[in-house]
């Protein structure tokens, strides 16, 4: 692959999303490795409904790529459903499998993705699933799609230096007035009715033991989730922080992550979390489960039986500490290094059959 060019693409550009901050980690990888990368962002007039530029979107990258000959052309990567992808990683997982989660809507931005998806699907050269659960929905909702063009790459991330999470717990007390000697319960996502800040209280609220939570992350709807925490007399417990550029204080601090999420093809806040030695609990719904032992995956986002489970771990600090650990150790499977060559091994398939 030494000399190729490659275009990412990604609708949207934010500094707090997961898929972002997996886009950028990879971008630097491959730059040094030599690689020439660049990437398409979504450049459209803010008043235009979200369902037609998603489909704008599409149509002005495949048109700005259709006259180039294909020995000249990069390889068009895209993160988002797009008509004429090379490579096409599906990150944000199968929109049908998601709206079999969420129920009947009217909103017509749906319309559009499916739309999409359909056609993404079957045009791609190869496609990337960060977890065999996408892979098996792709081949599920779309049977039309070989399962040779299917590759599954885990997310990886830089791993950062072990913590000491007791200073790290102290440093974060001082700003955020809790008690240190307190265990640290810790949510990180944006766009809580999918993944799952209202269980995520409901669970803190059947918690035998005494603790602290944050729950960081952008979400418009802010109120009704203080509200919520106010209805389930947690309020003074829990802290709701808003989007923080300086997630990984928190990750820290965190004796445990709970992200039950209703849908997620594979969070990279699973990741995060494990690489800052969290004890993570997910939902069988999250492709990332995939890696956790059986009795840190939930069933269902509000299975009553995880807040007992919980209980038990605060109530022994050595086990505690033991686990966290464990998943430090775990982390270390999932480097960014592992996801860039495997995803390499994707580019230089493709190319070689050109």
């Amino acid at each position: 692959m030494e000399g190729s060019d490659i275009t990412f693409v990604r609708f949207k550009e934010t500094p707090y999303g997961g898929a972002e901050r997996y886009l950028n980690r990879l971008k630097e990888s491959l730059t040094r490795r030599g690689l020439a990368v660049e990437t398409l962002h979504a450049d459209l007039p803010g008043w235009l409904p979200s369902w037609l530029k998603v489909l704008l979107f599409s149509r002005r990258v495949c048109r700005r790529f259709s006259h180039a000959l294909a020995d000249s052309r990069p390889v068009l990567f895209s993160l988002d459903r797009i008509t004429c992808p090379d490579i096409y990683r599906a990150g944000d997982g199968v929109h049908r499998a998601y709206l079999n989660t969420k129920g009947f809507t009217l909103n017509p931005l749906h319309l559009s993705y499916l739309w999409l998806e359909r056609r993404t699907f079957a045009n791609a050269r190869a496609i990337i699933a960060n977890s065999r659960m996408v892979r098996e929905q792709i081949l599920q909702y779309y049977p039309q799609v070989t399962p040779e063009k299917i590759h599954v790459v885990y997310n990886g991330l830089p791993l950062p230096d072990p913590v000491d999470k007791a200073a790290a717990k102290a440093a974060l007390a001082r700003e955020m007035g809790f008690d240190p000697n307190l265990p640290v319960l810790l949510f990180v996502g944006s766009g809580f009715a999918r993944k799952g800040v209202r269980e995520f209280l409901t669970i803190l609220s059947r918690l035998g033991h005494d603790y602290t939570a944050f729950v960081v992350g952008k979400e418009k709807r802010l109120t009704r989730y203080r509200r919520r925490a106010e209805e389930l007399g947690i309020s003074d417990k829990v802290t709701f922080t808003g989007p923080r550029k300086e997630v990984e204080r928190f990750y820290a601090a965190a004796d445990l992550f709970l992200f039950p999420t209703r849908y997620e093809p594979f969070s990279n806040v699973v990741l995060e979390a494990l690489s800052y030695g969290d004890v993570v609990f997910t939902t069988r719904q999250n492709g990332a489960a995939e890696i956790l032992e059986d009795r840190y995956v939930m069933e269902r986002p509000d299975a009553p039986e995880t807040a007992r489970k919980i209980d038990r771990l605060l109530a022994d600090p050595e086990r505690l500490r033991q686990e966290q650990k464990k998943a430090r150790k775990l982390s270390e499977r999932f480097s960014i290094e592992r996801n860039v060559a495997e995803t390499l091994k994707v580019l230089d398939k493709i190319q070689k059959n050109s």
